[in-house]
């Protein structure tokens, strides 16, 4: 057979194949601040070709006490929490008993079109944990008909459930550097310095006008 049609049968072939599925549920950004507040995106495209995304769920790693959601217009949100092994006091003083379960979406509405995605913003206390540790968001995604599709494998699989990377906190913006002894010591310095020298001029002008007036 002729090898340009061999080529070009196999470029039919390659555009008759069914895409891999490329959009995954994710969170994002990628990175966030360890001990800090950050606001985090639930991002879900839906990828069936018929049929419409209605609900999200999503496990939520140890650590994270509470959240506040960004309403979505046709979306209802669900939070459920589970009790602390053993309770944990916070900086504040406070005593915490239980930590986020679940975070759950549902459309009240048509949901997520085939082709579209939905953010879904959180805003949260990230937990304090050493830089480079990675929280898992297991996610559960159902759409309509009942079909049901689990983002809760490892990362190189073909469901991988989405990660978040911890990053160093970066210094709180606006603070004031501190000024060192010295620096104080020397602005003090400069200031007396130059009294003494405005002093020493008005003596001098002080003189110059007495003999002046002496000698008319």
């Amino acid at each position: 057979m002729n090898r340009r049609i061999i080529a070009a049968a196999g470029a039919v072939a390659a555009l008759a194949a069914p895409p891999a599925a490329q959009a995954h549920v994710t969170v994002q950004p990628k990175q966030a601040p360890a001990g800090g507040f950050a606001r985090l995106d639930v991002r879900v495209p839906s990828e069936e070709p018929t049929a419409p995304t209605r609900k999200i769920v999503v496990q939520m790693p140890a650590g994270f006490a509470d959240a506040s959601y960004e309403p979505v217009p046709g979306w209802r949100v669900t939070v459920a929490k589970r009790k602390l092994a053993e309770p944990v006091k916070t900086d504040d003083g406070e005593t915490l008993t239980e930590e986020l379960s679940t975070i759950a979406f549902t459309a009240t509405g048509k949901g997520i079109g085939p082709g579209q995605f939905q953010d879904f913003g959180l805003s949260l206390g990230i937990p304090d944990k050493p830089a480079g540790t990675k929280l898992t968001f297991k996610a559960v995604q159902t759409y309509a008909g009942g079909k049901v599709v689990r983002w809760i494998g490892a990362p190189d699989s073909e469901h991988p459930a989405p990660q978040v990377t911890l990053v160093v906190a970066a210094d709180p913006a606006g603070a004031a550097p501190a000024l060192d002894e010295d620096d104080g010591d020397g602005d003090g310095n400069g200031l007396a310095i130059a009294a003494l020298i405005v002093g020493a001029l008005g003596l001098l002008a002080g003189g110059a006008a007495l003999l002046r007036a002496r000698a008319g």
